[in-house]
């Protein structure tokens, strides 16, 4: 979408903007991030939706209850791709599957995959990063939500779930069958309603990336995420927790960090601590869960962003 930053660049110019300078510069890059994403996510989230029709909570319920071990663990991660955005939403679909029996492991395998990563995201970074990046973030984002659901289930945590989840029962729904139609309507109401919650964050989001690209001293960046900083990746992971975004709201942050020198692996753990372990995604999940079972989820995925980022960090000439 090139052609559409020089159409962006030449009507501002046309308006007697001086793009070049760091005000034009910072509306010019404003305009077209918002613009990019805003007709990606359209696209995307359409695609997405459509994918997740055939995949409704008893359908996924199911899939996972034929799977034992880690077997198990791998499929509630990949189930997690095609679920909702943002960590929030996967919480109530956490519950359900908890208190339908499946193996506690298997759940938190899926509460970490679902907001680390989705189809979405993989295209859309695909886009913007190149598809080195992209299928690298996927990549160990299920193998994060693997492992933490793995060691979760091997230490038997069961005993850590709030009371009332374990009674709750389930009501096992037969999922519906939908026509090509209903389902086409299911993506076209996921989309618009998707995009009504994303996009205020998407404004935020390209409005950091803007002041980064183009205030913010590219030497400031490498100091505090660059090579020359051994803290970084625990720096832009403790500085992710307390937002509250999906990434489509964090790639124009990281977009714009990567630009100013930060390295790869410290940009990433940025990212998957913010998607991942937000605070309100946090304060939800402790109604579900007691506080030891809580700090072990937070300490497992905390743990495998900041050792993700320093591997990435380590390798990053093999993306870039």
């Amino acid at each position: 979408m090139k052609w559409l930053n020089a159409l962006i660049g030449a009507g501002l110019s046309a308006l007697g903007v001086d793009t070049a300078g760091r005000v034009g510069g910072s509306v010019q890059f404003f305009l077209y991030d918002v613009a990019k994403i805003a007709v990606l996510l359209c696209l995307l989230i359409f695609l997405i939706s459509y994918i997740q029709s055939y995949f409704p909570p008893e359908r996924s319920k199911k899939i996972l209850g034929r799977f034992r071990g880690i077997g198990a663990n791998v499929v509630a991660a990949l189930l997690g791709t095609v679920t909702p955005f943002c960590s929030c939403s996967s919480i109530p679909l956490f519950i359900g599957f908890t208190s339908a029996g499946l193996p506690l492991g298997v759940t938190f395998s899926f509460l970490i995959s679902s907001p680390m990563v989705d189809l979405g995201s993989l295209l859309l970074l695909s886009s913007i990063f190149g598809w080195k990046i992209a299928l690298a973030y996927v990549a160990v984002g299920l193998v994060i939500a693997v492992v933490g659901g793995t060691l979760i289930e091997k230490w038997k945590m069961e005993r850590y779930v709030e009371s009332f989840i374990k009674t709750a029962g389930a009501v096992d729904i037969e999922a519906p069958s939908l026509t090509q139609g209903e389902r086409l309507i299911y993506a076209r109401d996921q989309m618009l309603a998707t995009f009504k919650k994303v996009f205020p964050y998407i404004l935020v989001g390209v409005g950091i990336g803007a002041v980064i690209h183009n205030w913010i001293p590219e030497h400031w960046v490498e100091a505090v995420l660059g090579s020359g900083n051994p803290l970084g990746v625990v720096l832009a992971a403790i500085i992710g927790v307390p937002m509250y975004a999906d990434i489509f709201g964090t790639i124009p942050v990281a977009e714009a960090l990567l630009s100013k020198g930060a390295q790869l692996g410290t940009v990433l753990s940025f990212m998957m601590a913010v998607t991942t372990l937000s605070l309100p995604s946090l304060i939800m999940l402790r109604k579900a869960v007691k506080p030891k079972l809580l700090a072990l989820f937070i300490g497992i995925c905390t743990g495998g962003i900041i050792a993700v980022g320093y591997l990435f960090n380590i390798f990053q000439y093999l993306f870039i």
